[in-house]
């Protein structure tokens, strides 16, 4: 499970496949080929630096299944991106789009490097010789990238365009997340947290707590966890902590989001109101008392370590694969409840496929309805999981991994094996 202290993420989403396979009727074979991905691919390229040096970097393209459509995922540029990291990923891609029923498939890419030291010149060239190299992997039909960790519309515009150039013409559907002006959706940009704070009001709906209020901590304040804050602010509930990378701000009667996270995108780091709220660790912001905690940076952050000391009544996953399974033990004994990260965070893989539809078909929807089918679909999402998980009585996660298997691998036995 780990390797010199660090969780293998990709063990861990496997981990998730034989729990939920307990409760599936599938045999062994069909349970290996879920816990398999469909292809990797692995490239060294170079890059000259804005001091004219050479440096070689190292980036990834894996796609787990494809059963039920193209494959989806996002592109992560981080220090830590590894092989077995976008496996994890890509395989928990597969089970949202299952869960939300969109025709996807799931991939993820991510290219290993410290985008904070460096310049923009830099990232446009290094997204432009990866996108030429994975480029016989992607396409509308075959492989759709999106936005993910240090990834954003401008970099998805730079992916398109180097892929047009190479096909001879404009593809717009190779790539979702888009700037506005080149194809990309209304709603977009605010989908992933969107849908986090959407599947977290259906839970406290279910819980019978109130929205007005509720104290809510948020690690990470970018495209999700700055969002949902927004968006849980707007409607009054009180937003008592929030994080960046470095660290996070803390205020029992809640933070002024609208200057926190002014100040973040002014400053590019949380800046500390010594009369308004406490500097914290990302640590100490997991285990505060609150209504809704909103693990929205990185996986791996609650585990058998910390969970005992998680003291939030619910858990929305903003993040992928922030909770281990040894950490849900714990918190399902301890009562907590979980809206996990297949469920509550595809509202991105939504409105990216939204997106893509439009693409394809030249169309142009306005924000009300791309919202309107957003939360549709993420109730609706919702409620199936729910419901297995009060019928058979198992943990949310567990019913969630159990409606998208379930789907992929009804798909997979209905294509059959060839030849």
């Amino acid at each position: 499970m780990a390797q010199d202290g660090k969780i293998n993420p990709f063990e861990m989403a496997k981990e998730q496949v034989d729990i939920a396979a307990q409760h599936l009727n599938l045999d062994p074979g069909s349970i290996e080929k879920l816990k398999s991905t469909k292809r990797e691919l692995i490239v060294h390229f170079p890059i000259e630096m804005d001091n004219k040096k050479v440096k070689i970097f190292t980036g990834y393209r894996v796609q787990h299944n494809v059963a039920r459509g193209p494959a989806k995922g996002g592109i992560r540029y981080h220090p830590d991106v590894d092989l077995d990291e976008v496996r994890a990923l890509a395989m928990w891609m597969t089970w949202k789009s299952a869960v939300v029923n969109i025709p996807f498939g799931g991939a993820k890419g991510g290219v290993e490097c410290n985008p904070k030291e460096m310049s923009l010149h830099e990232i446009e060239h290094l997204t432009r010789r990866f996108t030429w190299e994975i480029s016989l992997m992607l396409g509308p039909e075959q492989d759709i990238p999106a936005p993910d960790v240090y990834t954003n519309p401008q970099v998805m515009a730079w992916i398109m365009d180097t892929f047009s150039i190479l096909k001879g013409y404009s593809v717009p559907g190779v790539v979702t997340g888009k700037p506005i002006e080149l194809g990309g959706s209304l709603g977009r940009f605010e989908a992933t947290g969107r849908g986090v704070v959407i599947t977290s009001l259906e839970a406290l709906k279910h819980l019978n707590m109130v929205t007005e209020k509720a104290k809510i901590v948020i690690q990470g304040c970018g495209n999700v966890g700055g969002v949902a804050a927004m968006h849980f602010d707007r409607m009054g509930a009180k937003v008592i902590a929030i994080s960046d990378s470095q660290k996070g701000l803390y205020n029992e009667n809640g933070l002024d989001v609208k200057r926190v996270l002014n100040n973040k995108a002014k400053h590019r780091c949380l800046v500390c109101e010594p009369k308004e709220e406490t500097e914290i660790t990302n640590q100490e912001l997991l285990e505060l008392k609150c209504d809704i905690l909103i693990p929205a940076a990185m996986e791996s952050q609650i585990t058998k370590k910390n969970a005992s000391r998680i003291k939030a009544k619910v858990i929305a996953e903003g993040a992928n694969g922030p909770t281990t399974p040894e950490a849900d033990d714990i918190l399902n004994d301890k009562g907590v409840f979980i809206v996990p990260d297949i469920l509550a965070n595809a509202g991105g893989v939504t409105v990216s496929y939204f997106e893509w539809v439009q693409n394809l078909q030249e169309l142009i929807w306005s924000e009300e309805e791309v919202l309107d089918r957003l939360t549709r679909i993420m109730q609706k999402g919702f409620k199936e999981v729910l419901g297995i998980s009060l019928s058979q009585k198992i943990p949310m996660r567990t019913a969630a991994l159990v409606l998208g298997i379930g789907r992929v691998a009804e798909a997979s036995r209905l294509r059959g094996l060839y030849p």
